[in-house]
């Protein structure tokens, strides 16, 4: 495993920008909120329009969160994730993590350029541990084809 995903999933507090105020708990960013809170890590959810989503407080940006979160868990159309980059880094926040499918190469040259540990084009439900269902398939057939 990598450096820039072992420092990421050391913390232990995540900040999931991209949870869907519709409660849908098959929308991406509600269902790794979810599952990382199962794993044992403390989860906050970034919103700046909904009060809460499913019964969890949500606050409107990074910066509301100041000094309580160690990552940024970005699920997000890539061309909405600018923004929350640009905030992290504001916030002193390194540890960011764009969720497979939401990045793009301007994105990743952006989190270069504000020297962010970035985490792209993988699923981070494969690396958070302890990693269940069959994201432990995907985690083995990864490790065999020595992508892991």
């Amino acid at each position: 495993m990598n450096t820039q995903i072992q420092e990421f999933i050391s913390g232990k507090s995540i900040a999931v920008v991209g949870a869907s105020r519709t409660n849908d708990k098959y929308k991406f960013g509600n269902m790794a909120a979810l599952e990382l809170k199962r794993r044992g890590y403390q989860v906050y959810l970034v919103h700046p329009q909904a009060a809460s989503i499913n019964g969890q407080a949500t606050y409107p940006s990074l910066s509301a969160l100041k000094g309580q979160v160690d990552g940024v868990l970005v699920s997000l159309p890539a061309e909405k994730g600018a923004d929350v980059l640009r905030e992290a880094a504001a916030q002193g926040l390194r540890n960011v993590w764009v969720q497979l499918g939401g990045e793009s190469p301007e994105l990743i040259k952006l989190g270069e350029e504000l020297k962010l540990n970035l985490v792209t084009g993988k699923c981070i439900l494969m690396y958070a541990l302890p990693v269940r269902s069959f994201h432990m398939i995907h985690r083995f057939v990864a490790r065999l084809g020595g992508q892991l």
